[in-house]
């Protein structure tokens, strides 16, 4: 008996010590990747995290919620290859881009334009993706000199419901997830490894059935959007203010952008996005709105069909 236990014990060791492995190597890439391509810009409006590619017109990633450079920067692979010089910044509280008192997406346009200031960068298109979406709105608004044309993807974004509830669902388990595996480095870890379902329902606002009928390249992009939102550690504060934000909405004065505009939405976007999407599209002047019926909030099976899109709108912009 005494062998038994020593053997279960030994076993449980071996285990926890092959988790603890993959985690460490896990988090060791994860810190590489965000490091790799880093600036530091010191600007007016306090330090901005940045990374660019590409030559060619520029365009300024906002990113979504769990963001940063990183997954800025995967999203515009594609309009670096054909012919645009991308520019990704961490946003407020996200990687090395610090939260300051003010982080209200007023404030983060403003610092929008004060990267485009430190970099040499006149004029520019801008895409908001999700939680990115307000404080590009804002920059088309204060900086309207300063934006060539504007792309809101699965944005977040006001719509008038009944009895003033939000603009915005949430989906089962998010609220559970955010207070738990998105505090932890190594709970979400976990749950990328024991729960993926869970994760693609709940953080990714993504129908799993819709990513599960998808090919390999949809579920790869897919994946790597959860892998690319470690470490959660670095971007917690920044989680905590979208989530403050995107909880409250505001409507914006939509019918003064005068910026070329496209805005892309899923209706079966988990969050809701849906119907604040055709609500801005409505209200912005010449507003093009394209939609699809299923891919959840991180489109898939519409990706190489939405950069087309997005390239083909940013090179018809004056």
């Amino acid at each position: 008996m005494k062998l038994v236990l020593r053997f279960v014990l030994l076993l449980a060791v071996v285990a926890v010590a092959a988790v603890y492995l993959g985690y460490r190597r896990d988090m060791d890439r994860a810190l590489e990747r965000i490091s790799a391509g880093s600036q530091l810009a010191q600007t007016a409006c306090g330090p901005i995290e940045y990374a660019s590619a590409g030559e060619g017109p520029p365009v300024l990633i906002v990113h979504g919620a769990g963001g940063g450079i990183d997954q800025g920067m995967d999203a515009a692979k594609g309009l670096a290859d054909a012919g645009y010089r991308v520019v990704a910044m961490s946003r407020f509280g996200y990687l090395r881009t610090p939260l300051p008192t003010d982080a209200s997406p007023a404030a983060q346009a403003d610092a929008h334009a004060c990267l485009l200031d430190a970099l040499g960068i006149k004029r520019a298109a801008i895409i908001g993706a999700s939680a990115g979406a307000p404080s590009a709105m804002q920059f088309t608004l204060r900086h309207p000199e300063r934006c060539s044309a504007l792309v809101l993807l699965v944005p977040a974004a006001y719509v008038p419901r009944p009895g003033g509830a939000p603009s915005l669902k949430t989906p089962p388990r998010t609220e559970f997830l955010f207070d738990t595996a998105l505090r932890s480095d190594f709970l979400y870890w976990a749950w990328t490894r024991l729960a993926n379902r869970t994760l693609v329902g709940a953080i990714l606002a993504t129908p799993p059935e819709a990513l599960e009928k998808a090919d390999a390249d949809e579920q790869a992009r897919a994946a790597q959007m959860l892998e690319h939102t470690l470490p959660v550690s670095a971007r917690r504060q920044g989680l905590v203010n979208d989530a403050r934000i995107t909880l409250s909405l505001p409507r914006y004065d939509l019918e003064r952008i005068r910026a070329p505009a496209l805005v892309i939405a899923v209706a079966d976007d988990r969050f809701g996005i849906w119907d604040g999407a055709r609500y801005t599209a409505e209200h912005i002047p010449g507003a093009r709105f394209v939609g699809y019926p299923a891919g959840g909030h991180v489109w898939v099976g519409h990706h190489k069909e939405i950069m087309a899109e997005i390239a083909a709108f940013l090179k018809a912009a004056p």
